[in-house]
């Protein structure tokens, strides 16, 4: 594969596996991986029919065959058999007509600093792939579809620690022309040859028409030689089916621009078959791409374009606050289920009149949708005046739809955000809605310093810098502690302000989650729950995911109920005001919480507490 990367002439890759797979009646549910081995004579034949066609380069059925994806078939620790099989089964078709290329897909998952995966995770597991594709004989290794600048990187770097052969690195981009991160083409083809590979281009995702033009901006970035691997078009629904409906003629009308464009590699994804490619070879065995005339990479592309952040305290009151180690209190209601701005105005106006410093919103808890805490923090901060502190769940959303969401808050004055990964939606009474998770609190804490220092995830600049106050959650009671420490170091790394913790009914476990974070840390804020019954502490122990409630303090409440519901909520007032009192010395405020929107509870314990002086 070497040679064909050196000899200045332009190549023929093959085209879709996937595709005609699912054509041949192999099931969408299926691990077309797997088929390596389970069905290998189909997925040979397949090889065997792009050789046919004129490919030059033939892929491993591998998109998919890393540790991660597999595990969610059981296959795991079969991970270096089927690449290697894969691997095998290339080789024997391709002979001496082609040359191999192990393909390497993404891994299915955020890693850092936009999910919890660490580089060196990742690392691990694509090096997994790649010794099973080694051991099977190919030539040279293409990655492909990736979108996330860093995880390609993860890949390359585990090709390198194994292998001197050739790196073909193929990112995907939209119809905008660029990844589902923000980099544009001219970024792309930089950092691709800043990682030392040998070829750089894009695949999938889009047609030919848009890739073309991408293609033409990374021509003029870099002096490597380009690869292009365009859909059959965008799918179109016919009858309910997903069709491709590019022909083999369109598609190599298109790779005689691409090369003309300067491209070396020219091959097909989703949707394209032999024929594609059979129409690919014939339009361009005579055509050569012209010599790009390109400087080295400039310099520019690796200036920080990022601006300093607004200093905390400027910010908002919240942040002043927070930044001059001041007491902070906030007070979490629930929106309603339906659009009666009363349930918020109302209690608003005694927070306020309180002097509490925040209202808290919460965003659509235990699944169930309610009105949003973006908007609901809208109405109560410019119809009452009192901050808001926007409870805000990666769960529901994609990265791209938080972050427009999140510039909007900013233009219309929001400035202080919790963001939380969210609970699973099997909590919910909506049994077909499905989760997002496109990134969990951990990525999006990175996102939105980002943000507050004027880039986008994609490095472009945004304009002004926004100026929110970022809050996470921590959990001193999670049953596994050391994932938990972990997360919060993350986050405190991804420039989280402050923490509020789950509510506390066990103040020894919160000493204990301190000691183990450690120095440098940020601002805690204990979260207290006051029971208003004995059936609110068991809703809260059993039913709600990340508290914990001792039986000890349960049982207190059963007591209380027994001598009806008044001694209840007494008992339930005292046990938050032995938690304040417990861990005062370790916390810089308090996020209670009040159950059914009952604020005159929770400012009780606020005024009883010392914490309020009005209420």
């Amino acid at each position: 594969m070497r040679a064909l990367i050196e000899d200045g002439l332009v190549h023929v890759f093959d085209g879709a596996m996937g595709t005609l797979l699912y054509g041949r009646g192999v099931f969408v549910n299926v691990c077309y991986d797997e088929l390596n081995r389970r069905r290998p004579e189909l997925v040979r034949q397949i090889h065997d029919e792009y050789v046919s066609a004129g490919a030059e380069i033939l892929e491993t059925n591998t998109f998919g065959a890393n540790p991660v994806k597999l595990s969610s078939y059981g296959l795991a620790e079969q991970t270096e058999e089927i690449n290697r099989a894969a691997a095998e089964l290339a080789r024997a078709a391709a002979g001496k007509r082609a040359s191999v290329a192990g393909a390497i897909g993404p891994l299915g998952i955020r890693i850092e600093p936009w999910g919890p995966t660490a580089r060196s995770e990742a690392v691990n597991f694509f090096r997994r792939q790649v010794n099973g594709l080694l051991e099977g004989g190919v030539d040279g290794f293409v990655l492909e579809t990736f979108s996330d600048m860093s995880e390609i990187g993860c890949a390359v770097g585990a090709v390198r620690g194994l292998s001197d052969l050739p790196i073909i690195a193929q990112m995907t981009v939209g119809p905008g022309g660029k990844t589902a991160y923000g980099n544009d083409a001219t970024l792309i083809a930089r950092e691709l040859t800043d990682l030392g590979v040998d070829v750089v281009g894009l695949n999938c995702s889009v047609g030919p028409a848009v890739m073309l033009d991408a293609i033409e901006e990374m021509a003029e970035a870099t002096n490597l030689p380009l690869i292009a691997q365009p859909n059959a078009g965008l799918p179109r629904t016919v009858r309910d089916r997903k069709m491709y409906l590019a022909s083999p003629e369109y598609m190599a009308q298109y790779a005689k621009r691409m090369i003309d464009a300067g491209v070396r590699f020219v091959g097909g994804c989703c949707g394209t078959t032999p024929d594609h490619v059979k129409q690919i070879r014939k339009a361009v065995a005579s055509l050569q791409p012209k010599t790009v005339a390109t400087a080295e990479p400039v310099a520019e592309a690796g200036v920080d374009i990022a601006t300093e952040a607004v200093p905390l305290e400027v910010r908002s009151a919240w942040g002043r606050k927070l930044a001059r180690g001041e007491p902070v209190v906030s007070v979490e209601i629930i929106p309603p289920r339906g659009w009666d701005r009363a349930a918020l105005i109302e209690p608003a106006r005694r927070l306020k009149v309180a002097g509490v410093d925040t209202l808290a919103i919460v965003d659509n808890p235990r699944s169930v949708s309610r009105m949003g805490a973006l908007s609901a923090a809208l109405i109560v901060e410019h119809e009452v005046g009192i901050e808001s502190l926007v409870h805000y769940t990666c769960r529901d959303r994609n990265m791209l739809g938080m972050i427009s969401d999140l510039l909007g808050a900013a233009a219309a004055g929001i400035r202080n955000v919790l963001v939380v990964s969210g609970e699973p939606l099997l909590q919910g009474p909506y049994p077909d809605a499905t989760a997002v998770f496109d990134i969990d609190s951990i990525g999006m804490t990175n996102v939105m310093n980002g943000l507050n220092r004027g880039i986008d995830p994609g490095g472009n600049s945004i304009g002004a810098p926004t100026e929110f106050v970022q809050g996470v959650a921590a959990n001193p009671g999670a049953v596994d502690q050391e994932r938990e420490v972990e997360r919060y170091r993350y986050k405190v790394e991804a420039g989280a302000n402050f923490a509020v913790t789950q509510p506390i009914f066990d103040p020894e476990a919160l000493e204990r989650f301190l000691e183990r974070v450690g120095s440098g840390s940020i601002p805690m804020i204990a979260g207290i729950w006051p029971f208003l019954s004995l059936r609110n502490a068991e809703f809260l122990a059993h039913e709600v995911p990340g508290v914990v409630v001792p039986d000890a303090i349960v049982e207190r409440m059963r007591g209380a109920q027994e001598s009806g519901p008044e001694a209840a909520l007494e008992e339930g007032v005292l046990i938050a005001l032995e938690m304040i009192e417990a861990v005062r010395p370790h916390v810089q405020g308090y996020h209670l919480s009040a159950p059914s929107r009952r604020v005159d509870v929770a400012l009780r314990v606020l005024r009883e507490a010392g914490v309020s002086a009005t209420a």
